[in-house]
């Protein structure tokens, strides 16, 4: 009986003494022991209900599904017609067949040992991609009268990307007399962007006239542009009253700096030289070679 009493009188202390420890100890941050590492391999994973888990707060990304919730409908052959109607090719509107160009390369004074002048050396076609008529000129001016002048008409056909055949005829402009020319030649890109000409000419008598050219633009800026040119004229036979020599006539090397304030509108300044060979070089006498500072402009259209 004394034992139950005295149970009873401790209880009754406790129950006295828990709000005071309670109220004593309210503020305090108390650490709280750390969780020991759970050890997810021996873990029975078969009575856990995984639907219940929120993967998203776990950091657990869940891979797409890889059929759609609705199947997709096979295409039928109604679907592909109103997908692709046909094509009214009447209606369409093609770009024109013909187009044209001309282009006034050199059009420029020059200043020289022997004088002073002028000279020219323009090209121009019309045409398709494949088909074109080529229409080329050049001439030269000197003591305010012409020296030289040439017209050239050429049916020219495209026979690669790069490259054109040309034939047709040549007509020499004097002032003595003039001349008659058979051409044929090849014009185009050779590789690393190197424009190049070569042409064969067959005049009266049996003279054979072969000339080429070769010329390069090299960017300096996308405005400012250097070009180089070289310039071969060959002869079959003497012919003094021209002045044309047998073999190797005349080279012609030059260099002409332009800018573009547009692509179709260059002024340029530069030098060439020019010096005539064998035959040609004697019928020539002093005047056989020539330096010369040029300037002029370059349009196109």
């Amino acid at each position: 009986m004394s034992r139950l009493v005295s149970r009873s009188l401790l209880a009754v202390s406790l129950a006295a003494a828990l709000p005071a420890f309670a109220q004593s100890h309210a503020g305090h941050d108390m650490a709280m022991p750390a969780a020991a590492p759970v050890d997810h391999s021996k873990m029975d994973h078969s009575t856990m209900d995984h639907s219940q888990m929120d993967h998203a707060a776990m950091g657990h990304v869940m891979p797409a599904p890889s059929e759609p919730r609705e199947p997709i409908p096979v295409p039928t052959d109604a679907d592909r017609a109103a997908a692709f109607p046909p094509i009214n090719h009447d209606a369409m509107e093609h770009a024109p067949q013909i187009n044209s160009l001309l282009l006034i390369d050199r059009l420029e004074h020059w200043d020289g040992q022997d004088g002073k002048g002028q000279a020219w050396e323009a090209t121009g076609w019309i045409g398709g991609d494949i088909n074109r008529l080529w229409l080329r000129s050049d001439g030269e001016r000197s003591g305010g009268r012409t020296e030289s002048t040439s017209l050239e008409a050429l049916y020219g056909r495209s026979v690669s990307p790069w490259w054109d055949v040309l034939v047709g005829v040549r007509q020499d402009f004097r002032p003595a007399d003039s001349r008659t020319w058979a051409a044929i030649g090849i014009q185009g890109l050779a590789p690393y962007k190197f424009e190049s000409s070569a042409t064969l000419y067959l005049g009266s008598g049996g003279q054979v006239l072969a000339k080429a050219e070769v010329e390069y633009d090299v960017l300096l800026t996308n405005r400012l542009i250097l070009q180089p040119l070289v310039e071969a004229t060959l002869a079959a036979k003497d012919e003094a009253e021209h002045g044309i020599g047998q073999g190797l006539n005349k080279v012609e090397a030059g260099l002409r700096l332009r800018y573009e304030f547009s692509r179709r509108f260059a002024p340029y300044i530069g030098i060439s030289h020019e010096r005539s060979f064998g035959d040609a070089a004697d019928l020539a006498g002093d005047h056989a070679r020539d330096t010369r500072w040029v300037a002029g402009v370059r349009m196109w259209f």
